[in-house]
């Protein structure tokens, strides 16, 4: 069935920022499973995509072509008054077709109800109702996992990132019914980086600045830069979106000297292809941010962030069951692929975004002092500093040569070392072999001793000759912990700036 047109195509409604496409519908890749899928009686479906690839629009020609879509329910999981009627949707069989879009954002129970609805569909073989549930990637997975059993009873159809192919079809009708050629199209088609809706965007930037504003009598060609079409885009979407991105890699508290893991998980976010992550795998590939990543992650902090802030609802969506992070709009993803990322870390607060170490501090102590290591660990996590402790990593040392592993992280990996200086740490096997790493260090101000006011420090001549904190064993653990990791996230900021300049300075000519 065709859409009619309109005689005299205006800018707006071929290039579309907000509404039905019609012009410049381009099937996806994904379009015959679709249809297919919605003539087979008794099987729901699920579709799953990031957004702005043109999933809700598919649905809605897929649902024209069938002659399906006189009597189709729509109903949004962002919506209140119809989260009520999706909720009660299993009280109200036979109820024809109906679309849920937003379905991630439905709370568990709701979901585990569709997800049963489903299944009792299909078993019947139901053609008096049917349920097209709209959702993030893996909002198919999510519902499997409710009962495995549904998964050979709906169809999940996974709406990939469009090829180039697919975008410049979509540019060329729009060329087409506007009577244009736009001179940045093959631009146009890399920027858009599979999105249809990105493309729309660009398109109808550059016909504005061309003023283009309906179709053309005469075929007009723009003259339009890219890097001018993509500053207006961007300098819109700053006004929606720069707020979003400096709260976010703040997260929920400042941390300046810290690594910056929320920083880090939204650039991440950026460079997917997807245009979502999961940061289980994400910590993987970062060594450098995992402990400050992971910390953030599996305490809740990133969750509670995006829960707590509606400034974030329509940008970003964290499913914490997956630990899945995914962009909705397709604008935000944009946004911060061309932003100036050192530009946003130094307005967010961040002192530096670039480490030298894997690790900011490693712990070394004697067997009596783990309850002080302890505490300074948890105290410089909660700074989002990355720290070695060994209770942390049995699962990383197991199984290797320990002297082989340990020795590089003491002699050079942790920027700095802060090794607790009790009575028995001379005695130890352990003691002795890390602080033989790290002796050389003394020197150049990258260990700190802490010393505790029951140690005779005439034990250890080379502490003597440097300032160390002082370890009063009479006040509260936790609270002494957090006065000391305050002192050494200050210093770490000092010790990282000179390694830099000393990787920036030349070398000496040999003689």
């Amino acid at each position: 069935m065709e859409i009619a047109l309109a005689e005299v195509p205006k800018l707006q409604d071929v290039f579309v920022r907000s509404g039905r496409v019609t012009y410049t519908f381009v099937e996806p890749v994904e379009f015959d499973e679709l249809v297919v899928a919605l003539d087979t009686a008794g099987r729901s479906i699920v579709i799953e995509g990031p957004s702005g690839i043109g999933k809700t629009t598919s649905i809605d020609r897929a649902l024209i072509t069938l002659g399906m879509d006189a009597d189709v329910k729509r109903l949004s999981g962002r919506v209140p008054p119809d989260v009520v009627t999706i909720a009660n949707l299993s009280q109200s069989v036979p109820f024809g077709t109906v679309v849920i879009d937003d379905f991630h954002r439905l709370n568990e129970g709701v979901r585990r109800d569709i997800a049963d609805l489903m299944k009792a569909l299909a078993d019947e073989g139901a053609t008096h109702s049917k349920l097209i549930v709209i959702g993030i990637p893996n909002v198919g997975q999510s519902l499997i996992a409710f009962g495995r059993d549904l998964a050979n009873r709906i169809e999940v159809i996974k709406f990939e990132a469009n090829p180039e192919y697919k975008v410049l079809e979509l540019l060329e009708k729009g060329e087409v019914a506007l009577n244009v050629k736009l001179n940045i199209r093959d631009e146009i088609v890399r920027a858009a980086q599979g999105s249809f809706y990105v493309a729309q965007i660009l398109a109808h930037v550059t016909c504005i600045k061309s003023k283009v504003f309906r179709r053309q009598a005469n075929l007009v060609e723009t003259a339009e830069s890219f890097e001018s079409v993509k500053e207006k885009v961007m300098k819109d979407l700053a006004a929606q979106f720069h707020e979003v991105a400096i709260m976010f890699c703040r997260g929920t508290k400042l941390r300046r000297e810290g690594r910056a893991p929320y920083l880090h998980i939204l650039n991440w976010l950026a460079q997917s292809p997807n245009w979502s992550i999961n940061l289980d795998r994400e910590i993987d590939k970062h060594p450098l941010q995992r402990g400050s990543v992971s910390q953030v992650v599996s305490k809740g902090y990133l969750a509670s962030l995006l829960h707590d802030n509606e400034l974030f609802e329509s940008a970003i969506h964290f499913d914490e069951s997956n630990k899945t992070l995914v962009a909705q709009d397709p604008q935000f993803i944009f946004y911060l692929r061309n932003l100036s990322w050192p530009r946003l870390a130094e307005e967010a607060g961040y002192v530096s975004t670039d480490f030298p170490g894997r690790y900011d501090f490693a712990l070394s102590f004697a067997g009596q002092d783990r309850q002080i290591a302890a505490a300074l660990f948890q105290a410089l996590t909660d700074l989002e500093l990355e720290v070695f402790y060994d209770h942390n990593e049995q699962h990383r040392i197991i199984a290797e040569d320990v002297e082989e592993y340990l020795g590089p992280i003491y002699q050079s990996d942790a920027v700095m070392v802060v090794c607790i200086l009790g009575n028995e740490y001379p005695l130890k096997i352990w003691t002795k072999f890390e602080g033989e790493q790290f002796k050389g260090r003394f020197k150049s101000g990258e260990v700190v001793p802490v010393v505790p006011d029951t140690t005779v420090l005439g034990q250890f001549d080379m502490a003597r000759a440097v300032g160390y904190v002082s370890w009063d064993t009479k006040r509260p653990i936790d609270e002494q912990a957090k006065d000391v990791a305050a002192l050494l996230a200050q210093k770490i900021v000092e010790v990282r700036k000179r390694r830099a300049l000393k990787l920036l300075a030349p070398e000496a000519p040999s003689a």
